[in-house]
């Protein structure tokens, strides 16, 4: 299952699984393009490996990198609790 996380100005669409049982997250990123596709991206949280990179920039790749960084504690929490929809402190 997949959990909306985050939805960018771009219509980026940021996204995570539950926590796996080997403790890992798995989260997903995906922008429309100009021609009906899309650039997708899949980060495994919590060492950070990234793949699948498909039509990103180098430089998109590092602004997501940092988002996520930023915002993994967040994500973590959540996949535990069946997405920030179901977080128990809102």
């Amino acid at each position: 299952m997949m959990y909306p996380y985050m939805t960018l100005d771009d219509d980026t669409e940021i996204v995570h699984s539950e926590m796996k049982e080997d403790g890992t997250v798995k989260v997903y990123i995906e922008t429309p393009d100009d021609k009906g596709g899309f650039h997708n991206a899949t980060c495994i949280l919590p060492n950070y490996k990234w793949e699948n990179i498909e039509g990103y920039s180098e430089r998109e790749i590092e602004y997501f990198m940092q988002l996520i960084r930023d915002n993994a504690h967040l994500i973590i929490e959540f996949s535990q609790e069946g997405g920030i929809l179901n977080a128990a402190n809102l």
